[in-house]
């Protein structure tokens, strides 16, 4: 009898070690898959990061005039007879710069202007509200004056002003490389003040 019960007992264990012999091989093999699937997944991320796909920051935003938004864009012919679009500049940074030879703080943050525009990499669009002008001879004037390199951009219908909703100049814009409005300012700007919102932007 005894002999009987320890049989049954050895072919108990046996047949229990089989079948979490089993169970464990369908476990470990349950447990390889996802290494397959995440190896996917990651193909699938490279592809879309190749492809451009959620590669855009400013796909999603809002066209607009407050932080965070894209700017509107414009376009207006410069002083030298050139065209400039404020969107061939994407990938840059930018500053817009709304301004007129009669404005005594355009006239104060010139200086300081010219200066930033020397010492870093960033595109000034200096537009000017030409139709306030008596003529272009003075804004001429005003540029030899303080010795501008940057480029100034000729508002002469005051459109670009309205649809920036210009009200006191100076007024500025800074840009990031991406179109996005970083930063907006009311008055004139000194150069350090300059350096230090062109640093925050992307």
């Amino acid at each position: 009898m005894k002999k009987w019960i320890f049989a049954i007992i050895i072919v108990g264990m046996i047949g229990w070690a089989l079948y979490d012999f089993i169970d464990s091989n369908r476990q470990s093999t349950d447990e390889f898959v996802p290494v397959e699937d995440e190896s996917s997944l990651e193909e699938d991320v490279r592809e879309q990061l190749d492809s451009g796909e959620n590669n855009n920051v400013s796909e999603n935003k809002e066209v607009g005039l407050e932080e965070g938004n894209i700017a509107p864009d414009f376009e207006l012919q410069t002083l030298d007879g050139e065209t400039a679009k404020l969107s061939d500049f994407r990938g840059e940074k930018v500053m817009i710069n709304f301004w007129a030879t009669w404005c005594p703080p355009c006239r104060a943050e010139m200086p300081d202007m010219e200066e930033f525009y020397q010492d870093k990499d960033i595109v000034i669009l200096a537009v000017n509200l030409t139709e306030t002008e008596n003529d272009l001879q003075q804004v001429e004037s005003f540029i030899n004056e303080y010795k501008l390199t940057f480029p100034i951009l000729l508002d002469e219908e005051i459109k670009v002003a309205e649809q920036y909703m210009i009200q006191p100049i100076p007024t500025s814009y800074m840009i990031d490389s991406n179109g996005v409005v970083s930063f907006k300012a009311f008055g004139s700007l000194n150069y350090d003040f300059m350096v230090q919102e062109f640093e925050k932007m992307e």
